[in-house]
């Protein structure tokens, strides 16, 4: 059940560590006896993989009723990008979310941005970092389908002298959340939490593998592995170390084909691929087609008063440039994803009859959408396919990350 958010190396760093499993993603290393048990067994109130729970006493005033069931707390929807150019261009979509949190940075008194960036020494992997300026923000831009654990650098929004912004998965904003109603100082800390629409995470194998098909080893020298941005959608292109020839990039819809086949299993049972639980939550607007060379665009889901107040600050500042939409764009942006959350009733199902573990889930309603979204060859491919992913992942077996020497 493990989503590798790094929240239980957060709440705990004295007995856990994330490290990285390439066949699986990035996962806790415990300290070995009683002190380490302690901890895991503690760590698991802010852990957003075994259960999330969502009740009306989390829902704001003013939301899109109609919406509530399938996409969580919407209270608007826009359409926009981030008005720096060169931003925008360098982002999955339209940078709405690196303007965001560098208004917040800039103009609204926030003292830093932790969120996810290419790891120097090896490029194909991620690491926590805290921003404060625009380059390191333009730095960071472009989606990363590769495991990061944000969620383990919390303590540095704790430490930081002043507020500070998040930008996570929908699962590192959930486990945020978490974690904030149990950390006052967090939670006096954590100004704003953006959320990243999200397919899933591919294990660090899938990168690989792809690199492979791009004529690109482990070991080659690498300068930077980006997945999407300069341009909308973007490819996945590597650029290389000193005078090695460039592959030829892939485009997104070929590499994210590619990758999806390596998503670790706790995504298949999700059922937030839109950043449920954050402030404001971020994703493409899929619902038109998009021309060649085009700049891009970002779907904007407000979804609490606190992120309704930051979205029209940095409007007002002239960090976007947006335009309120309809809320119909959301589900005609993202048209999978109702069938995704029906599907989840048969798959949590299948997994709990064949005796693996699955996720508790309240206020993620299912069944409905299981009799309204997908048809009797869906319905069967739900069971059919769960079987076989209980044998294909091994979800039976246990597979045991090396215990930590002691505390840290």
């Amino acid at each position: 059940m493990c989503t590798g958010c790094g929240a239980c190396a957060y709440y705990r760093p004295d007995s856990i560590e994330m490290i990285d499993v390439p066949a699986f993603g990035r996962r806790p290393r415990v300290a070995a006896g009683p002190q380490g048990e302690e901890a895991a067994a503690e760590a698991l109130a802010v852990c957003p993989g075994p259960a999330l729970s969502r009740g009306p006493e989390d829902l704001p005033q003013g939301l899109v009723p109609e919406l509530l069931a399938g996409w969580g707390p919407v209270l608007e929807v826009w359409e926009g990008h981030a008005a720096d150019p060169e931003l925008r261009w360098a982002a999955s979509s339209g940078g709405a979310a690196s303007a965001l949190a560098l208004a917040c940075i800039e103009e609204l008194g926030c003292h830093g941005v932790l969120h996810i960036d290419a790891r120097a020494e090896a490029p194909h992997l991620n690491e926590t970092v805290l921003s404060r300026t625009r380059e390191e923000l333009l730095d960071a831009t472009g989606s990363r389908y590769a495991p990061a654990s944000p969620c383990e650098g919390l303590g540095k929004i704790e430490a930081a002298p002043g507020p500070c912004v998040f930008i996570g998965k929908p699962c590192d904003v959930a486990a945020a959340e978490l974690a904030r109603r149990r950390r006052p100082k967090l939670d006096e800390k954590l100004a704003l939490s953006i959320g990243i629409f999200c397919a899933g995470t591919p294990s660090t194998n899938g990168t690989l593998a792809l690199m492979r098909e791009l004529g690109v080893g482990e070991n080659d020298p690498v300068e930077r592995v980006r997945y999407r941005g300069n341009g909308w959608p973007g490819n996945f292109a590597i650029t290389p170390r000193g005078d090695a020839p460039t592959p030829e990039p892939r485009s997104y819809a070929e590499s994210w084909g590619f990758l999806q086949e390596f998503r670790q299993w706790r995504c298949y049972v999700c059922p937030d691929h839109t950043g449920e639980f954050a402030d404001i939550s971020v994703g493409d607007p899929w619902y038109q087609e998009i021309p060649p060379e085009a700049a891009g665009s970002s779907l904007i889901v407000i979804r609490t008063l606190r992120g309704k107040r930051s979205f029209e600050a940095a409007l007002a500042a002239g960090y976007l440039e947006a335009t309120r939409s309809d809320p119909s764009i959301l589900p005609a942006s993202q048209p999978q994803l109702l069938a995704a959350r029906g599907a989840l009733f048969g798959r949590i199902l299948t997994t709990r009859l064949m005796g693996a573990a699955a996720p508790r889930l309240r206020g993620f309603p299912t069944f409905r959408f299981w009799l309204s979204e997908l048809g009797f060859k869906q319905k069967l491919q739900a069971f059919y396919g769960t079987a076989k992913r209980v044998f294909s992942k091994r979800l039976l077996q246990r597979h045991p990350v090396p215990e930590r020497d002691g505390p840290a």
